[in-house]
């Protein structure tokens, strides 16, 4: 299964009125291991605070082997964190949660603090059952909000090789998350798929020495999927980087080249101060059309050429199928396309969504607008039946 576009940190929520964004990564009811009411420590142990504080307090693990199963992942993750000395030292258990997708080799793994996930991202690489594992972030991982709840990176002091790790995985934990986090990073789309990883760095090298580059790949494959991100090392090239290389002919692909995290201070607003923390993040805004079981999806940062190219138009609409079908049973999905005689088709750029029922279309469209979508921030919103029959979009 490829890796979706969904690369998202959510626009944000008042954590102590709703509860954090990307909550169709939950694990299913019953899948709770461990000490799924554990407190959390120096970090609060409310549940309002549980909800709040989840998305910095999980670790998404790619690559799962097939021999294990959730009891047995709590558990490993368990005793390596005591034997890299990766715990806060309270007692019971680090992980309250785990849920695996069999199908798709991941899991995620909810710990009882953030310090202690944050410690966890140090195991990248880790060895499961003969089997080296991936540990990132998740995607509703929102950096922040994370601000002030605890560490971000692991301890200096863990001790790796006590799990067959050496200080090198330090290192790329506390860089793995970069293009995740950093303000600075650029996602570049519209890549042909059969450049590799050194021929689209010394593209990007024309415009100085690179601090991160991730080409994003299919999970089953390893081929390239198109797209990736990069952070320069000096992060004043940024907004050059971008004017060069957005809009790039390559072959019979255009280069897609923009910030991923948009600052409006660069763009004629009120500078930022150092030091001090930025605003809140808004509360998601009501919609504007009433209920109904239809959700039309805009702001997707799609192009007419990746709308044209049968490929991209599949990994579109696989992208969107996986992630709205989280939310309820889907019953069909329309993503306009360019007209072969060149002339205007309605609804082009956007995707809508049509489920089983009013519940499910709520349930997406609460949880998907604002988040990303290619480093866009998506607008979802209501669209009533007749109008999707009719496409009169």
């Amino acid at each position: 299964m490829r890796e979706t576009l969904f690369d998202v940190l959510p626009e944000g929520v008042d954590p102590s009125q709703l509860p954090p964004p990307g909550m169709g990564f939950a694990a299913p009811a019953g899948a709770t291991y461990g000490a799924p009411n554990a407190p959390l420590g120096m970090y609060g142990g409310a549940q309002q605070t549980l909800q709040a504080t989840r998305h910095a307090r999980r670790i998404y693990v790619g690559g799962v082997p097939m021999t294990t199963n959730e009891d047995l992942l709590a558990k490993f993750f368990n005793n390596a964190l005591i034997a890299i000395n990766g715990t806060t030292g309270e007692e019971g258990p680090c992980v309250v949660n785990v849920y695996i997708n069999v199908e798709k080799k991941f899991a995620f793994v909810e710990f009882r603090s953030v310090a202690e996930c944050s410690n966890a991202l140090s195991m990248d690489g880790v060895i499961i059952d003969g089997t080296p594992v991936r540990i990132r972030r998740p995607n509703d991982y929102n950096s922040q909000l994370a601000m002030d709840l605890g560490p971000s990176q692991p301890s200096p002091d863990l001790d790796l090789a006590a799990i067959g790790l050496d200080n090198t995985a330090l290192k790329r934990a506390s860089t793995g998350n970069i293009l995740q986090e950093h303000e600075d990073r650029i996602f570049i789309g519209g890549l042909p798929y059969f450049l590799e990883e050194p021929q689209v760095r010394e593209l990007l090298e024309a415009f100085g020495p690179i601090a991160r580059f991730d080409l994003v790949r299919d999970k089953e494959t390893g081929n390239s999927k198109g797209y990736g991100f990069v952070v320069y090392e000096d992060v004043s090239v940024t907004d050059i980087a971008c004017q060069g290389l957005n809009g790039m002919q390559m072959g019979d692909k255009t280069l897609t080249v923009r910030r991923a995290e948009q600052d409006p201070s660069r763009q004629g607003g009120m500078p930022q101060m150092v030091g001090v923390p930025p605003p809140p993040p808004a509360l998601v805004p009501p919609p504007s059309n009433p209920p109904s079981s239809v959700v039309s999806f805009d702001n997707m940062g799609i192009t007419k050429e990746e709308l044209a190219d049968d490929e991209e138009y599949e990994n579109i609409m696989e992208d969107m199928q996986e992630e709205c079908g989280k939310h309820g049973e889907i019953v069909a999905i329309v993503i306009p396309r360019p007209s072969a005689d060149g002339s205007e088709v309605a609804g082009m750029g956007k995707v809508f969504v049509q489920y089983v029922s009013i519940d499910a279309a709520t349930s997406a469209r609460n949880a998907l607008n604002g988040r990303k979508f290619g480093g866009v921030a998506v607008v979802a919103d209501f669209l009533d039946e007749a109008s999707f029959h009719s496409r009169n979009f």
